[in-house]
């Protein structure tokens, strides 16, 4: 086992890309999503997100966090302008495509023809959504929040609508994503396909843990 102190000199001393990718990977894995914007003038954008997070379902909000907007950041400044988003996730034939949307595009290079993604519009929302996707939602800004400590940006984003294939949605509203074949993410640049293992009953202190 190795044991790493993250205030010592020792640590400090490690590569900084090498400490990035660590504590990244270190807190497990995560959701893997692309985000589609539009500018105010029209140019269609689409970036990978894998810090998104459940914060309530009613009503029903996403928090989103975003590095610090201390260089372009062409989603957060599309969401700003515009106030909507498309939230798409990823089937694992996609990934590669997915990750490609990571790159450092100019702002006049659409990241969906960079990457080879098709934009589609849905249901009058004037944001993007992945038509390789099979799970997607329109998603709109709410609110935002500087995080002071380390300059990252938490922003709530209320969904306002979602379309997901039937056959994965169960009777008690269960969303099954592993049988849709999205993928997961550990880290900056590892995917991962996953497999139920099992959904358990409400855990309550006098019962055994059950399956359902």
């Amino acid at each position: 086992m190795e044991h790493f102190d993250f205030g010592s000199p020792e640590w400090e001393q490690r590569d900084r890309r090498w400490r990035a990718t660590f504590v990244n990977s270190l807190s497990g894995f995560k959701s893997a999503a692309l985000l589609g914007t539009r500018s105010a003038g029209g140019l269609e954008n689409v970036s990978i997100f894998s810090q998104i997070m459940h914060l309530g379902a009613a009503p029903a909000l996403l928090g989103i966090v975003f590095r610090p907007d201390s260089v372009e950041r062409h989603t957060l400044s599309n969401l700003r302008n515009t106030g909507m988003a498309t939230l798409n996730l990823i089937p694992s034939e996609h990934a590669a495509a997915a990750h490609q949307t990571s790159a450092r595009y100019s702002e006049d290079l659409s990241e969906f023809k960079g990457a080879g993604l098709t934009p589609v519009y849905l249901n009058g929302f004037e944001a993007p959504f992945v038509q390789q996707s099979p799970v997607r939602a329109a998603l709109s800004l709410a609110e935002e929040h500087l995080l002071s400590i380390n300059g990252t940006i938490l922003v709530v984003c209320k969904l306002l609508w979602a379309e997901v294939p039937a056959e994965i949605t169960h009777a008690d509203g269960y969303v099954d994503l592993g049988s849709a074949g999205i993928v997961t993410t550990n880290g900056l640049d590892a995917y991962h396909s996953t497999q139920l293992l099992g959904r358990y009953a409400y855990a309550k202190a006098d019962q055994k843990p059950r399956l359902l």
